[in-house]
C-alpha cells in the first residue's frame, strides 16, 4: 500500500503519483468523505461500484483502500478542496484550475476524468458535454480530459446503467493508441535549432522538433524526408545519427496516443523554412529558428526533456 499523500489543505488527501493512466477528479469533499478522510466515502455514492463494474479495478474497493489504486495506475483528487454539505455551496473562488494544470504538468497522467459536469464547469467556466473533451492540459497537450456523470446520490435521476456506460466509455478511451514517429533536431551553422509550433484543437500551443508519424512500410529516413519537406520545405540534407528516443503520451482531437519518437540530428548550412502543404489540419502553426538563449528566455512552451537534449546538442 502506498504512503499517504502530503497534506494539501483538504480534509481528503490526494491520491496521486507520477505517470498514472487516469486520475479521477471529483467536485469537492462532502461531509462523510471529510470525516473518513477518503474520496467518495458516502455509502450511497456509486463511484467505487462503478469503478469495479467498468473494469478499472479487479474487485470492489472500499474508500479506505484508496491508495491501493495507485498500483493500478489510478489516482483521485478533487476540483475544490473545501468541504461542503453539497456542491451547490461552493463558490467560484473554491476552484483552482491552475492546480489541475500543475498535476498534469508535473505528474503527466494520461487522462483526467472529471466526475460530474460541475467539476469541469467550476474549473474552466464552461458547461461541457459528457465524454472526451477538445481541451487538453499540461502545456504540451499531454493530458486529455473526460467528463463523467456525477456518481453522487444527488444525481440519482441518471440511471446506474447510464452512468456505467460512461465509465466503460472512459475505460476504452483511456487505453491510448500506439504510434511510431520520427523527428529531426535540425541545426544550422549559427548554432540555432529549427522548431515548429504545434496547436492542438483545444487551443494549446507549444514548440517542438519537426517530424511526425510514419506511414505503413516507411523507413525512418523516408518518413523524415517527407515530414521535413512538408513542414519546413527542407529537401537537401543528410540524415545524421540518432540523437535520442523518447516515449510520449498525449491527447489530440479527443483521442489519446502513446508515441514512440526517434529524433535524428540533421545539420545544414542555412535554410528559410516554408511549408509545402497546408499544415492547418496537421496542427502546425509555423516554424522558425531559435538560439538556445532565446528559447530559455522566451515565454514559450517546449517539452522539458526536448529542451534539455537540445541544450546538450547545442553545447
Amino acid at each position: 500500500m502506498a504512503a499517504p499523500a502530503p497534506k494539501t489543505g483538504s480534509a481528503v488527501p490526494d491520491v496521486l503519483a507520477p505517470g498514472l493512466g487516469c486520475v479521477f477528479c471529483g467536485i469537492n469533499p462532502g461531509r462523510v468523505s471529510a470525516a473518513a478522510a477518503a474520496h467518495f466515502a458516502n455509502p450511497r455514492n456509486d463511484f467505487w461500484r462503478l469503478l469495479h463494474d467498468a473494469g478499472f479495478t479487479p474487485r470492489l474497493f472500499a474508500p479506505h483502500e484508496q491508495f491501493e489504486l495507485l498500483q493500478l495506475g489510478i489516482g483521485v483528487t478533487n476540483a475544490a478542496y473545501r468541504t461542503t454539505a453539497g456542491s451547490g455551496d461552493l463558490r467560484r473562488g473554491d476552484f483552482d484550475p491552475g492546480r489541475l494544470v500543475r498535476i498534469a504538468s508535473e505528474l503527466a497522467p494520461g487522462a483526467i476524468a472529471l466526475v460530474g459536469k460541475e467539476a469541469y464547469r467550476g474549473l474552466f467556466g464552461e458547461r461541457p458535454e459528457l465524454g472526451p473533451q477538445l481541451r487538453t492540459i499540461g502545456g504540451t497537450g499531454e493530458t486529455g480530459l473526460f467528463v463523467l456523470p456525477s456518481t453522487s446520490p444527488a444525481n440519482a435521476a441518471v440511471p446506474y446503467a447510464e452512468r456505467l456506460r460512461w465509465f466503460r466509455e472512459l475505460r476504452t478511451w483511456s487505453e491510448p493508441e500506439q504510434r511510431d514517429a520520427v523527428r529531426a533536431a535540425v541545426l544550422d551553422e549559427e548554432r540555432r535549432v529549427l522548431l515548429v509550433e504545434y496547436v492542438d484543437p483545444g487551443g494549446d500551443r507549444w514548440w517542438g522538433t519537426p517530424g511526425g508519424g510514419k506511414e505503413p512500410g516507411e523507413t525512418d529516413e523516408a518518413a523524415l524526408r517527407r515530414e521535413l519537406l512538408e513542414e519546413t520545405g527542407l529537401a537537401e540534407f543528410e540524415v545524421g545519427p540518432l540523437a535520442w528516443e523518447r516515449t510520449t503520451r498525449y491527447a489530440w482531437n479527443r483521442r489519446l496516443f502513446v508515441q514512440q519518437n526517434r529524433t535524428y540530428v540533421v545539420r545544414i548550412r542555412e535554410h528559410a523554412p516554408a511549408p509545402t502543404i497546408d499544415l492547418e489540419s496537421e496542427g502546425v502553426a509555423g516554424s522558425r529558428w531559435w538560439r538556445l538563449e532565446e528559447l530559455e528566455a522566451a515565454v514559450v512552451t517546449v517539452p522539458r526533456s526536448v529542451l534539455e537534449r537540445l541544450r546538450t546538442l547545442l553545447a
